[in-house]
Formats: structure tokens, sequence, C-alpha cells
């Protein structure tokens, strides 16, 4: 099986930039209202902001990670597969549900898990699917 690594680079980079998306113009309001960001003023707002650039690194290398598992997983499939169903049921049986975990058990206020939830497992099933179509067309 090989592995084609500037595939996996491409798709991580792609995921990137649907996460910026996705949690920038798409949710950014809601995302800061389910995590508090809003009640904070804006001078509390622009620290946080300042230590985000370790943890966009941190992001980008468990994408690159993820990425280049899914490509073996995905190699280890007989190629006339449905490569987006392939995707969907990585996201469902191992993705979504620690999502979901990772919610339910946060500090997030009950009010805000469903939407939480929703937005996390949407914003991943769309970087799998991304990452299934790089990896495929590049193949």
């Amino acid at each position: 099986m090989t592995i084609n690594y500037l595939a996996v680079l491409v798709a991580t980079i792609v995921q990137f930039i649907i996460g910026a998306i996705w949690y920038g113009p798409v949710f950014s309001k809601l995302w800061g209202k389910i995590h508090g960001f809003d009640k904070l003023s804006k001078e509390e707002q622009e620290v946080l902001m300042k230590g985000v650039g370790g943890l966009y690194v941190v992001q980008f290398i468990v994408t690159i990670i993820t990425t280049f598992v899914f490509a073996l997983l995905l190699g280890g499939f007989p190629p006339e597969w449905n490569i987006y169903g392939l995707a969907g049921f990585f996201w469902i049986g191992f993705v979504f549900p620690t999502e979901i975990s990772a919610v339910i058990f946060s500090k997030t206020e009950s009010i805000w898990r469903i939407k939480q939830i929703a937005i996390m497992g949407g914003a991943s099933l769309l970087c799998l699917e991304s990452a299934a179509f790089i990896l495929h067309t590049m193949a």
C-alpha cells in the first residue's frame, strides 16, 4: 500500500481552511456564545486570540495524523468501494461519538450542547469528506 504524502498534505490544508471558514464566518458568533467569548471585554478577547497560534500548530499536526491514518484505512479497502461512504462510516463510528463525548463531559452549558455537537459534527464530516475527495483524486 502506498501513501501519497502530497495528497495527505493537501487534504490537511483544505481541512484547515474548511475549519477556518466553518468556525470563522459561518459559526463564529454562535461559537463565541457557546464558549462565553461574547461576554469578555475586547481586551480579554485580544489576549485570548494572541495565545492561539500554538494551538493552531497542534491542530495542524493532529489533522496531518488523522488524514494519514484515514489514507491508510482507505488504502486497505477495495478500490470499488465508495470512498465517501467509507468517510461517513469513519465519521459516524469514530469521530462523531468522540466529539459527542467531549461535549457532554465538558463545561458546556446544557442549553448549548446540541448546537455545539451539531457544529463540531458538521465540520468534522465536511472535513472527512473533503479529505476523501482529495485522497481519491490524487491517488
